[in-house]
């Protein structure tokens, strides 16, 4: 059952990635916006989820920190090419609001890194959840495609996280 839900998961980014093309429109502020913070974001959530891969003390822990970073670098590629065809620039690294968190998350002992790890991957889905579809319905074309392809991945990773 968990491999069925991979599997969906990467087929959904080999959907992201080989479906979005566009003529390159110039992005809305809006557009720019959720870049900063879908950005940011999926960086936290690659370095968490390796982290998880690492630290986490049952196997459906890291198996799940590995799927998120996985997830989360095709979810980065997409929207990196996304920003570039319009003209947005990422900013490379974690900003500080996403270090601290990250530092928070490496400073857990062990034997509470599992529950913390999950309920900061429901806060931060949960908020995700609410930004991508927003996105879909306001924002300009390549990035309303992104965020309705992105916001099912979002989804999976909610309900999986829910049975955690």
């Amino acid at each position: 059952m968990q491999f069925r839900k991979i599997k969906v998961a990467m087929a959904v980014f080999c959907l992201i990635g080989g479906t979005i093309t566009w003529a390159a429109d110039a992005a809305s502020q809006a557009d720019r916006a959720f870049v900063a913070k879908v950005s940011q974001g999926g960086l936290y959530e690659v370095e968490a989820g390796k982290m998880a891969a690492m630290r986490g003390t049952v196997p459906v822990i890291k198996n799940f920190g590995v799927l998120e970073s996985h997830d989360h670098e095709a979810v980065n590629s997409g929207l990196k090419h996304i920003a570039g065809m319009t003209g947005v620039s990422i900013t490379p690294g974690l900003n500080a609001e996403f270090s601290q968190r990250l530092a928070k998350l490496k400073a857990v002992p062990a034997a509470q890194f599992d529950s913390y790890y999950v309920n900061d991957m429901k806060q931060i889905h949960n908020k995700d959840e609410g930004l991508f579809a927003q996105q879909a319905k306001e924002g300009s074309a390549p990035y309303q495609q992104f965020a309705q392809q992105t916001a099912v991945l979002v989804n999976a990773h909610l309900g999986w996280l829910n049975t955690l």
